[in-house]
């Protein structure tokens, strides 16, 4: 499949590790990135020629990914047992994910309801801009404003430092 000059299957091998770390962080779990990736290229693969014309197909593929998600968990309903929401381990290479605090955050995280994880990974770990995530999730940068305060709300109140300071 090659679409002006760059076949679906180089796409995939360039930016796999990105896309992949997304998934990632949305899921929570390695395992269960992999298959949300894995569905979603298969869409993609099926829209390979308008997704490639894209004005930036990482976005047009992001916004799949994240509708992905987001319809998987429509579908499924409000699940009572969330075993793909735990939290990842720090690398080993990495001082700082051994610590409590870290780890604590990433829980906190992973608990925040889909739409408030999405914009929080979109704007911190993906670094867009309010615009782009609006346009990423198909909702308003209003929206994606009050997801994000909302979200960041639920961190601070559930934080250990935030309790200590009010009581």
């Amino acid at each position: 499949m090659t679409t002006h000059g760059r076949s679906f299957e180089d796409y995939v091998t360039g930016r796999w590790a990105a896309l992949f770390r997304t998934a990632h962080l949305l899921t929570g779990n390695p395992t269960a990135a992999e298959d949300l990736l894995q569905t979603t290229l298969l869409k993609v693969m099926a829209r390979w020629e308008q997704v490639c014309r894209a004005d930036s197909p990482d976005a047009y593929v992001r916004k799949m990914l994240l509708n992905e998600l987001i319809g998987e968990r429509r579908k499924s309903g409000r699940r009572r047992a969330k075993a793909h929401l735990v939290p990842v381990p720090g690398d080993a290479a990495d001082p700082a994910g051994a610590t409590a605090d870290r780890l604590d955050l990433w829980r906190q995280v992973q608990a925040l309801p889909p739409r408030q994880r999405a914009v929080l990974v979109l704007r911190y770990y993906e670094d867009l801009s309010e615009a782009q995530i609006a346009e990423a999730l198909g909702i308003s940068v209003g929206t994606v404003k009050s997801q994000a305060s909302r979200a960041l709300r639920a961190l601070r109140s559930s934080s250990p430092s935030h309790t200590e300071e009010v009581s």
